[in-house]
């Protein structure tokens, strides 16, 4: 799950790549707003200071030259206006402009806006030219966009914020019914009891788990009834068979022909008497039926199943070679691990030839069962039920697969590997 992200942030994700794109596409609609309410405010301005200073000039009733001089002195005084004697001729029509040109008062070129028209001053035309800097513009639509972009981060912190506290709120039910399945047990054979939602969606979704875990209730019980009288059904007519063939073996006018006949059909029971063990063990351990556990140090069962076997490993004249640690334990159930000890060394002398050896190594993280072997086994079909991995030596074709299916129960890995001539059977602890 590292690589997984929650169904939260999935929606989160776009919804604030959503509102980024809008900011950005903002900044610009800011920008030419502001700089066209500044121009249009300048104009008006400018008209204004065109107005006042027509009827200045015209209240003050002065004479030639009185007139000149005080133009001259007005030009001299105000940055930014000139009043010029223009053409008689000329019509009165305002020129509006923006032009860059080198400012003496910030010593730097600027940008400025600029008005050019024509007033009338005691009967004669003169051209009034209005330029203002628009530096104060430039100021102004930075710090408008700087408070655009604080709010935006603020609105967003809300957003994250309050998506979260809402959604947990929303979501609880679903979290809930998630906990409730965690738990739920199916060997219990308990119902499973999910709280109502005012949500229709979470109280469909609590619906549909009711119905199906119920319903894989009813198909465990019935598997599990069915196995166990399977079993059990099977195996007592078994045992019957094989007791009446036993006494017919022990008859005594039983001809040489007839107990060879006998022998002959009770080597195929027995073995269908260990394939319907096995079977019915398969089916616990699939079933997870085997809940106790315990601390059980490997080293320990390895030395007993190799007691146990010795009758075997002699027979073959096998030699075993042991590199144990003696203090590796293992939190399981005892009677599984028992039974993969010994399919797994029952499996190594049964594929041994004679006097050949066994390595068994054993530490902290793994376990090893090596048996000298000439090619190596299908590793697709090796742990599958019914498959024999030799045809000399026929077996029920079941050891393996209940080898896998215990490493599964406890999430252990087996690997199967051909190494220098030695079937390798490794279990990742």
């Amino acid at each position: 799950m590292g690589n997984m992200k929650k169904l939260l942030n999935k929606t989160l994700g776009p919804f604030i790549l959503y509102a980024l794109v809008i900011l950005l596409c903002s900044i610009p609609a800011y920008i030419y707003l502001v700089n066209k309410i500044w121009v249009n405010e300048l104009d008006e301005h400018h008209r204004g200071i065109k107005s006042k200073i027509e009827k200045g000039f015209n209240d003050l009733n002065y004479a030639e030259p009185q007139l000149s001089n005080t133009i001259n002195l007005w030009n001299s005084l105000q940055h930014g206006v000139q009043v010029k004697p223009g053409d008689s001729n000329s019509i009165s029509k305002e020129n509006l402009y923006t032009i860059n040109k080198f400012d003496p008062f910030h010593n730097e070129e600027e940008q400025f806006r600029g008005l050019s028209s024509y007033i009338t001053i005691n009967q004669k035309s003169y051209l009034v030219t209005i330029e203002t800097n628009m530096e104060e513009m430039d100021e102004t639509i930075i710090a408008i966009a700087s408070v655009a972009i604080g709010f935006f981060l603020l609105l967003l912190l809300g957003f994250i914020i309050l998506n979260r506290r809402i959604s947990k709120q929303v979501w609880k039910p679903f979290y809930k019914t998630i906990e409730k399945l965690e738990a739920f047990d199916l060997k219990g054979n308990a119902s499973l009891h999910l709280e109502k939602s005012n949500t229709v969606e979470f109280e469909q979704l609590n619906q549909a788990v009711t119905k199906l875990v119920e319903a894989n209730i009813s198909v465990y019980n019935q598997q599990k009834e069915f196995t166990e009288n399977a079993s059990h059904e099977l195996q007592t007519p078994l045992s019957i068979i094989k007791s009446k063939l036993d006494l017919l073996l022990q008859y005594p006018a039983l001809s040489k022909e007839q107990a060879e006949m006998i022998e002959s059909i009770n080597i195929p029971l027995s073995r269908a008497s260990r394939i319907n063990k096995n079977l019915l063990l398969l089916a616990k351990i699939e079933n997870q039926q085997f809940d106790e556990k315990e601390w059980v140090n490997i080293g320990e069962l390895l030395n007993m199943d190799i007691e146990l076997f010795s009758d075997q490993i002699e027979s073959k004249n096998i030699t075993i070679h042991k590199d144990f640690n003696m203090r590796t334990v293992v939190q399981t159930n005892k009677s599984l691990v028992e039974i993969l000890l010994a399919n797994l060394l029952l499996n190594s002398i049964r594929h041994s030839a004679e006097k050949t050896q066994i390595k068994i190594n054993l530490n902290d993280n793994q376990l090893s069962f090596a048996n000298t072997g000439d090619v190596s086994l299908n590793k697709e079909s090796l742990f599958k039920r019914f498959i024999s991995t030799s045809d000399q030596n026929r077996s029920s074709g079941l050891g393996l697969a209940i080898v896998k299916q215990i490493c599964n129960r406890y999430k252990w890995q087996i690997i199967y590997s051909f190494d220098n001539g030695f079937h390798v059977f490794t279990i990742k602890l």
